[in-house]
């Protein structure tokens, strides 16, 4: 692509508690990524809460946003397109972003684009793997979601499996206060896991018998829990350590048989993770030892990546936008998006 080719597109980010913005070229290069999280603020509460979430975001976007434009050395002027996304995710926090984005394309007269959340996260490694195109299975776990996707091409997405009950990231959050680690609980367990033996307890691994592809982790939970209550009223210690390390073994088995299984059966050779469990390092290492068994071309974007940020939006935007997706100014937030929709 010649220079005035290329296509700039300011991207914005605040469906839970990060307040992000970045500018993204061509859906693959990162010129600026600025994140502001707000754990620090939601940890003392155990866990995010929507109405301050909402007015933490009303602070900081602008900031946000004028520190991506400075940081890529760019102006709204050279922006070609604003991309926001719009949802799933808690209804006032996508309201903040989304009213900005509408804002910024309506004084500049730049088109509008609207990002699926969960889009946004497979998107994330066409940032950090500059080769991967579609098609190639996705597994997408996060606090809020756990879906095994079939990406066959940008912006066209097949589920084939997804979780009955719990995501794979609110089991952590909720076994994580169980033990006593505190909020965010997927970064705690994943860090005290690696003092722990994986075999110590036997945890169970569920299955969805009518369907092969789906994961239920209500199950898993509650046995940690009983399994607690139980040492407790027996005046047994509990080794924190191995019932992380038991419990994530217990996740990760279940995630990662159904991923390599969809791909195998699928005849796909490419497999991508996302969302904010996909940095947990025993998952990854997990993923990538399966994927070399069966000779599967294993991605995943860095940590950082698989946060909530707007680097992620800004590569989802950009194949929306030369396909033509145009929003209007009455784009509105849509908490319950499910993948694939379009508004």
């Amino acid at each position: 692509m010649n220079e005035k080719d290329d296509v700039l597109i300011l991207a914005i980010e605040s469906s839970c508690d990060e307040t992000a913005a970045a500018v993204v070229k061509n859906g693959r290069e990162v010129l600026s990524n600025v994140i502001n999280t707000q754990i620090a603020i939601h940890t003392e509460y155990g866990g995010v809460v929507p109405e301050i979430a909402s007015r933490k975001h009303i602070e900081n976007i602008n900031p946000v946003i004028k520190k991506a434009l400075s940081d890529a050395g760019v102006t709204l002027d050279d922006i070609d397109a604003i991309g926001v996304t719009y949802g799933p995710g808690l209804v006032g926090a996508l309201l903040v972003g989304v009213a900005e984005a509408k804002a910024i394309a309506f004084a500049k007269n730049k088109p509008l684009v609207g990002v699926h959340h969960i889009e946004g996260h497979i998107s994330a490694n066409y940032v950090e793997n500059k080769e991967l195109e579609p098609p190639f299975v996705a597994l997408v776990v996060s606090g809020g979601h756990t879906h095994l996707v079939k990406v066959n091409g940008y912006g066209e997405y097949e589920i084939v499996g997804r979780t009955r009950d719990d995501a794979a990231g609110e089991a952590f959050d909720k076994v994580a206060r169980a033990i006593g680690l505190g909020y965010p609980g997927g970064p705690k367990i994943d860090k005290l896991a690696k003092e722990g033996n994986p075999d110590a307890i036997e945890f169970p691994r569920a299955h969805v018998d009518d369907s092969p592809y789906d994961f239920s982790f209500s199950g898993i939970k509650s046995a940690v829990l009983n399994y607690i209550n139980s040492a407790q009223m027996q005046g047994k210690d509990i080794n924190r350590a191995d019932v992380a390390a038991s419990f994530q073994k217990a996740v990760i088995d279940a995630l990662v048989s159904r991923t390599v299984r969809l791909a195998r059966e699928s005849q796909m050779d490419k497999l991508a993770i996302a969302g904010g469990v996909a940095s947990n390092s025993a998952l990854r290492a997990a993923v990538q030892q399966e994927c070399e068994k069966y000779n599967i071309k294993f991605y995943s974007p860095s940590p950082v990546l698989c946060t909530d940020n707007a680097a992620m939006i800004g590569a989802a935007a950009y194949y929306e936008y030369i396909k033509g997706v145009r929003h209007g100014y009455d784009l509105n937030a849509v908490p319950n998006l499910k993948l694939g929709e379009r508004i």
